[in-house]
């Protein structure tokens, strides 16, 4: 089933990082968790897409949420089976996934 046209979004990473900084962003990672521990957002939630339960998906009590992953596919895919489950919520989708933050020189992590 096609998403909704007005429910899901591309978000650049810097406009991500600025909510992320207001807290104001719930980020969701669904990529892997050996992805994960090379790299990843401060502050996400890893939820990888091989285990994704939209159930699962946190109240984002207001804020933004936002799914990404490697370089943009997989969180399209994670965003879709939201929808598909019901969420009825807004989806930001990070343009470019975790490749185009690093790229971006922003904040990172590693484990």
């Amino acid at each position: 089933m096609p998403l909704p046209p007005n429910q899901v979004f591309y978000v650049s990473p810097a406009q991500i990082d600025e909510w992320r900084k207001a807290d104001e962003a719930v980020i969701v990672d669904v990529r892997e968790q050996a992805e994960w521990n090379e790299v990843h957002i401060p502050g996400a939630i890893l939820m990888p897409l091989s285990t994704f339960d939209p159930a699962e998906i946190p109240d984002p009590k207001g804020k933004h949420l936002v799914f990404h992953c490697r370089s943009g596919r997989r969180c399209g895919m994670a965003a879709e089976l939201a929808v598909n489950a019901g969420y009825t919520g807004v989806i930001k989708r990070m343009e470019g996934g975790m490749i185009a933050w690093v790229n971006s020189g922003l904040e990172s992590e590693t484990d």
